[in-house]
């Protein structure tokens, strides 16, 4: 997936990797939870944010 996107977007468009999850977690109204899929990656940082 990322050596498809290369070919074809700008460098700073591709992503650096890939996550495939079986569920994703929705909100009652089904919008996606984006707080709790960064949540693992954020865990333990004092930041955020990035910088």
């Amino acid at each position: 997936m990322i050596d498809h996107c290369r070919g074809r977007l700008a460098h700073y468009e591709c992503p650096t990797s890939v996550e495939f999850r079986d569920l994703l977690p929705r909100t009652a109204t089904g919008k996606l939870q984006k707080f709790r899929l960064r949540a693992p990656y954020w865990q333990g940082q004092d930041r955020q944010v990035a910088g």
